[in-house]
């Protein structure tokens, strides 16, 4: 169902594509949006070792709660920051997409527990956190992306 990578001696294993959702705090969520449009939505993210899914936190009401109750398909896409070589202009970059269907959890225990998880990659404030969970609870979301399909790439932009 999914495409393989045409550029083999590109790809990344899945180590190093596990590897970039732990460590990098930011990528791109796409959904199917209104009349059949793309939206995508920058978003942080936290990947959990312990079922392989990722997670979003956001509000309960909007364009992408929509878009998901109309369809639970989804794309996500990491990247790292980036290198250049010694002496060369372009930047070389490892990026990750996640196809997989999305899970909406309003449970306050799980959304409370991955919350302060995904707070975790931002700030050690284990205060600030609690603080932020305890007033925003009742209007937060979580989102449970669970894989179906994984890639990851190197790329040298020129």
């Amino acid at each position: 169902m999914f495409r393989e990578l045409l550029r083999k001696d590109k790809q990344l294993t899945e180590e190093e594509c596990i590897e970039i959702l732990k460590t990098e705090t930011r990528g791109v969520l796409s959904v199917n949006g209104d009349d059949g449009y793309p939206y995508g939505m920058p978003m942080n993210h936290f990947y959990d070792e312990a079922d392989g899914c990722i997670y979003f936190h956001c509000g309960k009401t909007g364009h992408r709660v929509d878009a998901l109750k109309n369809d639970p398909r989804a794309s996500f896409c990491v990247y790292d920051h980036g290198h250049k070589n010694e002496g060369e202009w372009a930047f070389r970059v490892k990026s990750v997409i996640i196809f997989g269907k999305i899970e909406m959890i309003d449970d306050p225990i799980t959304v409370a527990d991955i919350t302060a998880k995904l707070s975790r990659k931002f700030t050690a404030d284990e205060e600030y956190i609690q603080k932020e969970i305890k007033s925003a609870l009742h209007k937060t979301l979580l989102l449970r992306l669970t894989p179906i399909h994984i890639c990851g790439k190197k790329v040298t932009e020129a």
